[in-house]
């Protein structure tokens, strides 16, 4: 199927659908997929972002940006997995699963009360090679994946964003901050809260798709190749190092290994700790 065919094909979805409630994180795939589902579906195409801490602030305050750029009614939902969700907490492997569930389950009573058929997801189809037991809970529920049912992958849907004249085409994808947690170690606001001042710190110096992984009094930074040489300058890396140990840190390394999507899904995917 060429490309075009798949745009197609998804407005072809979306139409069957009817009407949708647009779970928008922000990120490239639910902003790609909230602007055609607005084209397709004009106003019977709503955008809902659940608001927490376990979301990268400033990706929140994007999907804000982009729910207002596209004219969307946009509801906020808002969500407290570390005291409502059972077992979250914990960070089991299937953490996913669980809070997925239950942020969608939560969506489900949004459309409903809106009088909307579906609630809509950017999965797509590179999603289902990693290890993702959030895609389980999705197909649980009866959610819609329209960009997955249409085959588009992440670079078909950053070259149509981009066609489209999108500003999220080339952005990094980013995921919750408890992803940044080794699984079975206990979750807490501190911790997150923590996570996510140091990566908006980073990103504010320059560095565009970072991951600061959370290892007790320990902070692993995880960047791309290309940015390595920012590191060699000493003042930046004092500057990044008294900053990150000024939101509890004892300790900043920088993983000379670089970023890795779903790096604490390593020992998952290998067999160790599957639920």
């Amino acid at each position: 199927m060429a490309d075009k065919e798949k745009l197609e094909r998804l407005k072809e979805i979306l139409k069957d659908l009817g009407s949708v409630l647009v779970a928008l994180s922000g990120g490239v795939d639910s902003v790609f997929l909230l602007k055609v589902a607005k084209d397709v579906l004009g106003n019977r195409a709503v955008a809902a972002t659940g608001v927490s801490y376990i979301y990268p602030s400033w990706e929140t305050e994007e999907a804000f940006e982009m729910a207002k750029e596209l004219m969307a009614e946009h509801i906020i939902v808002k969500v407290d997995p570390i005291n409502e969700i059972n077992r979250f907490k914990f960070n089991p492997v299937d953490r996913c699963y669980i809070c997925k569930r239950a942020i969608f389950s939560k969506f489900l009573e949004t459309a409903e009360s809106l009088g909307l058929n579906y609630v809509a997801d950017g999965t797509n189809l590179d999603d289902t090679k990693d290890y993702r037991p959030g895609l389980k809970a999705v197909e649980e529920l009866g959610v819609k994946s329209p960009l997955l049912l249409a085959g588009m992958t992440k670079k078909d849907i950053r070259e149509f964003s981009r066609e489209m004249g999108l500003k999220t085409h080339d952005k990094p994808s980013f995921a919750c901050l408890a992803t940044r947690i080794p699984y079975n170690e206990e979750l807490s606001i501190e911790k997150l809260s923590m996570i996510d001042k140091s990566e908006t710190y980073i990103i504010s110096k320059g560095i565009r798709n970072v991951r600061v992984r959370h290892h007790g009094e320990v902070a692993r930074i995880e960047i791309e190749g290309k940015d390595f040489e920012k590191f060699l300058n000493s003042e930046f890396r004092e500057d990044i190092d008294n900053k990150l140990k000024e939101y509890g840190f004892k300790y900043v390394s920088l993983d000379i290994a670089g970023y890795k999507t779903g790096s604490m899904n390593q020992e998952v995917l290998n067999g160790k700790g599957r639920y």
